[in-house]
């Protein structure tokens, strides 16, 4: 499994911007997709955005033209742009991982992926 640091969440205000990074520790994380989800209190975890080992993206319909996601092999990092940040965007946001190199299908969905950060908190207030 891959170990994963997410950094950079915090406090903003509505409309305002964050980046989150997501560190990884392997030498062959340029073979991986990874993936951003949240959780919000009392609320499943969902799907933000995700990103290819081949450099393409996709994300969930409610970030579309707000978040970014890109990534850094050189740096083995991952990043997520966020930009007009609305209230209900506050959550728990987790960097994932799937180690299977080289795959080539998507996935939105939590078990897709086998290795997660331990969360870093974005709270957005109105």
């Amino acid at each position: 499994q891959e170990q994963l640091v997410e950094s950079g969440g915090g406090l903003v205000q509505a409309g305002g911007s964050l980046r989150l990074s997501c560190a990884a520790s392997g030498r062959i994380f340029s073979t991986f997709n990874m993936g951003w989800f949240r959780q919000a209190p009392g609320k499943e975890r969902e799907f933000v955005a995700a990103i290819r080992w081949s450099g393409s993206t996709y994300y969930a319909d409610f970030v579309k033209g707000r978040f970014t996601i890109s990534r850094d092999n050189a740096e083995n990092t991952v990043y997520l742009q966020m930009n007009s940040l609305k209230p209900e965007d506050t959550a728990v946001y987790y960097c994932a991982a799937d180690t299977r190199r080289y795959y080539n299908g998507d996935s939105d969905q939590p078990d897709g992926y086998n290795s997660w950060g331990q969360g870093t908190q974005v709270t957005v207030s109105s």
